[in-house]
């Protein structure tokens, strides 16, 4: 009780305490800005107008509150010691500036008239209580003008004809409100049609606009000139078409390359058409390749009917190494240690070949028991430029299809058992457009052997066939594919985003066709088809994840992360349960950070005795996470999370009770945490400690837990990780 009133009172000091104490004498804080638009029989949001005022107030966080303002009023103003540290921590307050706000009004009254409201008129208003300033705009918007005819003027010719032809797909008709916006939308698209075409030195500064609003007919002549606005025009102006003429690449002759591919991948033909997008289109295709600092492709008008194509690409670092690692540890003790590292190379083969060699482990370790597991894995995969067998000239997609064979091989030693995985994978990566990626593997083959099996594992093997069928000795043969949809694919996003990721799994319905003639091993739940002495998997799986991020506050520094993940993945025909290695689990750094990987679940299951270290595992899982993002100071950043999720087995054994869907949101694990990041920009550091709220592993009446049972033997988890864990 004590702690409570404690913790009300430490909340009250924070909420009260004053926001305009640091102020300079006689200046106000800007509290607040209200805009409000006359209704005149249109509807102009209220909204879109603040980014054309000078100033804006302080973000608010909670209920028009934000807690760093006052953490900011802490301070002294001396800005030495603890002092200094509450002035970085927090937010100064933003001191109302009066002068502002005519520059403000003649920005939402230029702002009006590109969306056609003339003669507008902003009315401005202050109101100053107990040091803040309360800032209103009242907008009366002006008066609009429909087109009521339109009159063109255009070069004729080859030009008049092709503009005759697009005259269908025009954004400006007769009806329309005059406005600069439809206006410059125009132009802009002309532009690029006929810059299409072969008009290379075509641009919207051809177009010139003039409307007659004096009558009563709203009169807008639509012109298109010979020459550019601020061009002096002679005698001989004319809108000509360009053909391709010589066309050059030079890039460093330190690199070995062959130019043979160069030429593949480049779109610009001599004595074609000149066409904007087939110059974007080379541009494309170069950086795609990820050999060059940078791509400049300058056009240079050699006649008045030819334009050269020089192509220049710089080098970059051709081969390097990427690093990743991740820890965890929680109260009962058990540690986990999981390194990445890898080596590229870009042009292996000079001819813009990947190589990557990657090498990752796994390390456990519980001190009480002793008990320990150790995985290391090591894979290889080759990378090439082009649909295996086929040209680059014959690929019209502005993006570089390429072909990946990929081989690795898993070594896993757990108390229980010794397990290696062989794998090898055939197929095509790349993107559609600058955000949209895929990957298709028409040939995926893993081979699984279990040697070195405890008694006490046997034993548990025969008496749970669910788990023999998962763990067995087995062949998988199937495909897979996934699509990766994001607006920003880099590694430390600053912008707001989303990101959606779906991905396939389909396996041995090809091996099924041969069941008639392969040999068949009796299995404690279902007989088992062999093939080369090993049963083959059938299954299908498929998982969706969705992450999106809000950004807001000053500077778009604090950010609303949100997640969800959802995945299911069934067995049927020869298979009794999922691989292993396709099994969905929960916890650790980037999943339900409450729990440590492969400790949570399935579903309100205890712990299983069967394994010394925890590896929970199901067929089904679902997550949703919630991280508030926000700045601290220099560049430490915090977060505050709350995940809710689990992972449910459908398979049941006999004498268990049948799997419900009734199950699921009865044992959907909960949990929040604090998070510190170290933010560098080009990679971010993180160290998240996360705090059960809902076991469902718990009896009923305790899966709550208490607040002093967060810190309770295995009531948290500490992880370290690299990025963002969505």
């Amino acid at each position: 009780m004590k702690r409570n009133i404690l913790l009300l009172i430490s909340l009250f000091a924070i909420i009260s305490c004053s926001t305009t104490k640091l102020l300079p004498e006689g200046t106000y804080r800007l509290a607040s800005q209200k805009v409000e638009v006359e209704s005149r029989g249109e509807r102009l949001p209220s909204n879109g107008f603040s980014q054309y005022i000078r100033q804006q107030p302080n973000s608010s966080i909670l209920f028009g509150w934000n807690p760093f303002l006052s953490v900011y009023n802490w301070s002294d103003g001396s800005g030495k010691g603890l002092n200094g540290f509450w002035e970085k921590v927090g937010v100064a307050p933003v001191v109302f500036d009066p002068t502002l706000m005519p520059a403000s009004a003649e920005n939402i009254i230029n702002h009006l008239e590109t969306l056609g409201y003339y003669g507008s008129e902003v009315k401005t208003d202050v109101t100053y209580k107990r040091r803040l300033a309360h800032v209103g705009y009242r907008i009366i918007p002006g008066k609009r003008y429909r087109i009521d005819e339109i009159v063109y003027e255009v070069p004729g010719g080859e030009f008049g004809e092709a503009f005759r032809a697009d005259s269908a797909n025009m954004t400006v008709h007769v009806g329309d409100y005059l406005s600069e916006e439809i206006l410059e939308a125009e132009t802009v698209r002309g532009a690029g049609v006929f810059r299409e075409q072969g008009y290379y030195d075509f641009n919207k500064n051809h177009y010139f606009f003039e409307a007659d609003t004096l009558t009563d007919r709203t009169k807008l002549y639509y012109r298109i000139r010979p020459y550019a606005r601020g061009d002096v025009p002679t005698a001989d102006s004319t809108v000509s078409k360009y053909r391709i003429g010589r066309v050059s690449i030079s890039y460093p002759k330190d690199v070995p390359f062959k130019e043979s591919l160069l030429r593949e991948i480049n779109t610009i033909r001599s004595g074609a058409w000149y066409s904007e997008q087939m110059v974007n289109k080379a541009y494309s295709r170069f950086s795609a390749l990820k050999l060059f600092n940078s791509v400049n492709i300058e056009m240079v008008p050699a006649d008045s009917a030819t334009v050269d194509c020089n192509i220049q690409l710089s080098g970059t670092d051709m081969m390097g190494f990427k690093a990743n690692v991740e820890a965890s540890s929680n109260a009962s003790g058990l540690l986990g240690f999981s390194p990445q590292l890898s080596f590229y190379h870009k042009n292996i083969f000079h001819g813009g070949e990947w190589l990557n060699l990657g090498f990752t482990g796994n390390w456990q370790y519980h001190p009480q028991t002793k008990a320990g597991s150790s995985e290391f894995g090591v894979s290889a995969s080759l990378s090439f430029p082009r649909p295996l067998g086929l040209s680059m000239q014959n690929v019209h997609s502005t993006y570089i299809p390429r072909t990946e064979v990929k081989t690795a091989y898993n070594y896993h030693n757990r108390p229980e058992y010794r397990r290696t995985l062989a794998s090898l994978s055939y197929g095509y990566t790349g993107q559609v457009s600058g955000r949209f990626y895929y990957q298709f593997y028409p040939l995926r083959l893993n081979l699984v052997k279990l040697f070195s099996v405890s008694s006490s594992f046997v034993n548990t093997l025969v008496s749970y066939p669910y788990l023999w069928d998962m763990f067995e000795d087995q062949l998988d043969l199937g495909v897979s594919a996934m699509i990766y949809n994001t607006t920003d694919a880099s590694v430390v996003p600053k912008t707001a985003y989303h990101a959606e990721r779906i991905s396939l799994d389909l396996s041995g319905n090809v091996l099924s066709l041969l069941n008639p003639l392969l040999p068949v091993y009796p299995h404690p739940v279902l007989d088992e088809h062999m093939i080369f002495g090993l049963p083959y998997k059938q299954y299908v799986r498929a998982e969706f994840d969705f992450a999106r991020v809000l950004r807001f506050g000053r500077n778009d520094r604090h950010a609303l992360a949100m997640h969800f993940v959802a995945g299911a993945g069934f067995a049927y025909g020869n298979s009794a349960s999922l691989p292993f290695e396709k099994q969905f689990y929960c916890g650790g750094a980037g999943s339900m950070r409450g729990w440590q990987a492969r400790t949570l679940g399935p579903g309100s299951e205890l712990i299983s005795p069967a394994f010394m270290l925890p590896s929970q595992t199901g067929n089904l899982k679902l997550e949703a996470d919630l991280e508030y993002r926000f700045p601290l100071f220099w560049k430490l950043e915090s977060a505050i999370f709350a995940e809710a999720g689990n992972v449910w087995r459908t398979a049941r054994e006999s004498g268990e009770e049948a799997f419900r869907l009734g199950e699921i949101p009865l044992t959907l694990a909960g949990d929040w945490g604090l998070g510190l990041r170290v933010n560098l920009d080009f990679i971010l550091v993180r160290l998240d400690v996360g705090f059960k709220v809902y076991e469902p592993s718990r009896d009923e009446a305790a899966r709550w837990l208490k607040p002093k049972e967060w810190i309770s033997r295995d009531g948290a988890a500490i992880h370290f990780g690299v990025g963002y864990p969505f």
